[in-house]
């Protein structure tokens, strides 16, 4: 897929005079999830009639102040969230047929539970969002974007897909809804629906700091990380708002650490958390790359402080592998026991946590029950992540043969497994080492030490151990696909 990216740098007064276009939240038009973050729409002019002039309004107080990022259509930071929360619920008591704010409360309720873990607020949202449905008119789009970004954060794809598809053919120039597309496809594994997706995105929204942050995203998929990295840079340069400056640096240092840049992810992370100190992903990344740096105190209170505000499954998983590497048994399984946890809570709000819990039982658990899980998700949605993670719990279980089927797919651009992971690289190099294809193996191990000799406190001592053991091959062999 190629497609021009470029377009003329927007000049500070086009900026202001677009964003005095948005809508405030008392006449929202829209809202919708976009890659994770809440935002509002401006009103499209080919999909809405124009509204009549407003009558002057007092100057914004406090709480206006507050609402701000929120409606400029960037990522909101948590206050904003709670706040705005707070504001619909109140306004929806004595207007309960007002089909917007339900569909905004909705898409809320999915952004307060994706930022907190907390997978209670996803039924909440469910049922916002289809009370605006059923109180207001045909083809409801915000209300459809957001079950599909709903979808996107309990991942299921397949549903996602139906309500983003249904709320595209509502409204076909809504940009948002391609984003979420974006997601949705890429949870299935659809390449040239991803792509189809981007490009349309891209024609309706070039050059903006959000769509140049998902284009990144769906560059590191098909391994483009030179571009990957500029699209991201010019998001992060170009964002306004603190919370939206901080979700770009925080995608620009998880792409600087799959490159092995300790030092260019860790100025990202932190600068992340200076922005929005509520950016617990962030806070997650400077606990794997001060794990990198050796600085493991440092490194655990990192991991900490993201697992208090956001209580991810693989969060823990990474926090128990650390303690794993340090030889501290007892708190590894505690956070293991954590992760069991947090994924119980997911389930109970109906979200899909089978691949970070196949991916554990893999390696701390029941390899059996990881494969089993693991068809299961592959059969729902055949990603990437899931081929890698099936590929190495077949390889935990003894069935190297078929696991080597799975490790191509997530590895060869040929199958759809563009993205340069040093993870995959060195599972695909154990598996092949497994069946005696010790030149293919010491490759493949080379290629994800290359990589990033980092990518893991656990595993990477493991694949410098066994290059160490297969030696350098005497025939430099067929090149890697």
């Amino acid at each position: 897929m190629e497609t021009d990216t470029s377009s003329a740098p927007e000049s500070p007064r086009k900026r202001r005079a677009r964003r005095r276009r948005r809508v405030l939240i008392a006449s929202a038009a829209g809202c919708a999830v976009l890659g994770g973050v809440l935002v509002l729409l401006p009103r499209e002019r080919a999909e809405a009639p124009a509204a009549a002039p407003a009558p002057p309004r007092p100057a914004p107080g406090p709480k206006a102040h507050k609402r701000g990022p929120v409606t400029a259509g960037v990522p909101a930071a948590l206050p904003d969230l709670v706040a705005l929360i707070g504001e619909r619920e109140a306004h929806l008591r004595g207007h309960p047929r007002d089909a917007p704010s339900w569909a905004l409360l909705g898409s809320a309720y999915v952004e307060r539970g994706r930022q907190t873990a907390d997978a209670a607020y996803y039924p909440k949202a469910e049922k916002a969002l289809r009370t605006s449905l059923k109180v207001g008119s045909p083809g409801n789009a915000p209300a459809l974007e957001g079950l599909a970004a709903l979808a996107v954060a309990r991942r299921d794809f397949a549903a996602a897909k139906r309500w983003g598809e249904s709320a595209r053919e509502a409204a076909p120039k809504r940009w948002t809804t391609h984003a979420v597309l974006v997601d949705a496809y890429t949870g299935l594994g659809d390449r040239e629906a991803v792509g189809r997706a981007l490009d349309r995105l891209l024609e309706l929204r070039p050059g903006t700091p959000a769509v140049r942050a998902r284009a990144a995203a769906v560059y590191r998929d098909l391994g483009w990380r030179e571009d990957a990295a500029a699209q991201i840079s010019d998001a992060v340069a170009e964002a306004g708002a603190p919370a939206e400056r901080a979700a770009y640096l925080e995608q620009a240092g998880r792409l600087a650490f799959e490159r092995g840049d300790r030092d260019g992810a860790l100025r990202s992370f932190r600068e992340a958390l200076l922005a929005d100190p509520g950016q617990r992903a962030a806070q997650a990344g400077l606990g794997r790359t001060l794990a990198a740096l050796g600085r493991t105190d440092e490194a655990v209170d990192a991991y900490r402080a993201a697992l208090a505000g956001s209580p991810r499954p693989e969060y823990a998983l990474e926090l128990g592998e650390l303690y794993e590497s340090l030889d501290l048994g007892r708190e590894a399984r505690a956070q293991y026991e954590l992760l069991r946890e947090q994924v119980r809570r997911a389930e109970a709000g109906g979200a899909d946590e089978e691949l970070v819990l196949g991916r554990f039982e893999a390696d701390h658990g029941d390899p059996w029950s990881a494969v089993r899980r693991l068809r299961a998700e592959w059969e729902r949605q055949p990603a990437t992540a899931v081929a890698d993670a099936l590929g190495w719990a077949l390889h935990r279980a003894g069935e190297h043969g078929e696991a080597l089927e799975y490790a191509e797919i997530a590895t060869d651009a040929t199958y759809g497994g563009g993205v340069r992971s040093a993870l995959y690289a060195f599972h695909r190099g154990m598996i092949e080492r497994a069946l005696g294809h010790d030149g293919r193996a010491w490759r493949r191990l080379t290629e994800a030490l290359q990589l990033n000799p980092y990518f893991s406190p656990l595993l990477a001592p493991v694949a410098r151990r066994a290059l160490a053991e297969l030696g350098e091959p005497s025939e430099q062999g067929p090149p890697l696909p």
